[in-house]
């Protein structure tokens, strides 16, 4: 992202706003905008953030080019003062964010950005773009890897993806979520994810038969030897050929097979079947790879059914997140500043759901100091300092009736400062770090909120200075 120029990838009234702004004498004035989201995709309990590094990297490089210049003049609405100031704009504002990896919660702010109304409200459509996606696809990825309990999983989706980003940074994200490699290449020398492949049916049929196929495929790679045995027929002639090509091409230069893949047909049968014929051969060692159009409730019925499968392949399920393919993340203002003052934005909607949280925010995580247990966030107001008490009670902002009282807690801020006036004060941990720090947070749920059917509801709460001023706000501007 650092190599392109995507100023410009923006809706179009970010602009006219700007322009709107700047003849209005407010291009000074401070704004605050928290990004969240609604609701978990696939009615999970959580989600996963992702996607802060490649936001930050386009944060870096904001610049108007004299060509979009010249583009925005010849659309024949911008002032001039307008085209001049975009000559010199520079992005300077300040942004807080949670970390990559992290498990989130419906209606709490993951990302804060304060500053000069233009540059705040300009970069909506990239925050957006940037974190829905990868939000998205690691939050799937996160319910495939759980499903398969334990059993590694692999993602296979580039050839499906929505485009070569949408292949490269789902394969990122589907990283962090938990996959241990990806199929895509651009991504390993790009972003470290390890790529890993071995065969397509076509190397198969390119030989006069299965057997010449596969010992010609051992030969090259007798140390990393994984066979697709399904070009014909799995259990006549796949596994047994790959079992003459093992012990001809493999054992004789003193290696092991790795495995073989499974690719259609009843994976759970099937995989029965290749295990018993594996073992008797002597491969006790040798995996079963599982692909073909697998999700996490696929993996976790087959897992119920007794499927012998060591490693699964997840493709176009998982790279465009096929059962809900959209991260409804929103980018709400939310305060603004005059002369050192912040005064609190609401918005309203007959869609209740849709009334946001105002002004400046900080989230807590508080956990459970004996299990170490996630038990609930709060969103209170800045400068608020949580955890400091030896008990904290919980309320329903919409049922405030339903209280409870948190003792023996600690309390962890988890939006952190990753830029400030404009500079880049974040450095973003390499993806298998994410990766892990990701498990390790995931770790800290309890398992009811993890079922894949009507998890348990997490508690995101207001304090009670963040829900006064919810309320207070409400009797003004409901009237």
């Amino acid at each position: 992202m650092d190599k392109r120029n995507l100023t410009m990838l923006t809706d179009f009234y970010e602009l006219t706003m700007a322009n709107g702004y700047l003849e209005n004498g407010m291009k000074d004035r401070i704004a605050y905008f928290d990004m969240f989201f609604r609701k978990v995709p696939d009615n999970g309990g959580f989600a996963i953030m992702a996607g802060l590094e490649q936001l930050l990297e386009y944060l870096k490089g904001l610049r108007f080019t004299e060509g979009d210049i010249d583009y925005l003049r010849a659309k024949g609405i911008f002032s001039e003062a307008f085209l001049t100031y975009l000559k010199g704009f520079r992005f300077t504002c300040d942004v807080w964010a949670v970390p990559e990896g992290t498990p989130i919660f419906p209606n709490e702010p993951v990302l804060t950005v304060r500053g000069p109304i233009i540059e705040a409200q300009f970069i909506e459509t990239m925050v957006l773009l940037t974190i829905n996606h990868q939000s998205l696809i690691a939050t799937k990825a996160n319910r495939i890897v759980r499903a398969a309990r334990g059993r590694a999983v692999m993602e296979f989706g580039s050839r499906r993806a929505h485009g070569f980003d949408g292949a490269v940074y789902g394969a990122r994200a589907a990283y962090i979520g938990g996959c241990i490699g990806t199929a895509c290449t651009l991504a390993d020398r790009d972003h470290d994810i390890p790529a890993t492949g071995t065969m397509a049916h076509s190397w198969v049929q390119m030989f006069d038969s299965e057997l010449d196929a596969f010992r010609a495929y051992a030969r090259s790679y007798p140390e990393n030897c994984t066979l697709l045995v399904d070009t014909y027929n799995v259990l006549q002639s796949g596994v047994p050929n790959a079992i003459k090509a093992f012990r001809e091409e493999v054992l004789a230069k003193g290696f092991r097979p790795k495995g073989i893949r499974i690719d259609s047909g009843d994976i759970t049968y099937l995989s029965k079947k290749a295990r018993r014929m594996l073992d008797e051969a002597g491969f006790t060692d040798c995996r079963i790879v599982a692909s073909n159009s697998l999700d996490e409730i696929i993996i976790r019925d087959l897992l119920s059914q007794g499927a012998a499968v060591d490693v699964f392949g997840v493709g176009e399920r998982l790279i465009t997140s096929r059962s809900e393919p959209v991260f409804g993340g929103v980018y709400k203002l939310v305060a603004v500043e005059d002369d050192g003052v912040i005064t609190p934005k609401i918005k309203l909607s007959e869609n209740v759901t849709k009334i946001t949280n105002p002004g400046f925010k900080e989230l807590w995580r508080l956990y459970d100091k004996e299990s170490g247990k996630a038990m609930a966030d709060v969103i209170g107001e800045k400068g608020e300092e949580i955890g400091q008490e030896s008990t904290y009670e919980l309320f329903d902002p919409e049922h405030t009736w339903k209280r409870k009282r948190l003792e023996n807690f600690r309390a962890e801020k988890l939006l952190v400062k990753v830029v400030d006036g404009g500079t880049v004060v974040y450095e973003s941990p390499g993806p298998t770090e994410i990766r892990q720090y990701c498990e390790k947070k995931v770790e800290e749920l309890w398992d009811e909120l993890k079922r894949f059917e009507n998890p348990h509801a997490y508690y995101v709460d207001l304090s009670k200075r963040a829900w006064e001023t919810k309320v207070r706000l409400l009797e003004e501007k409901g009237r």
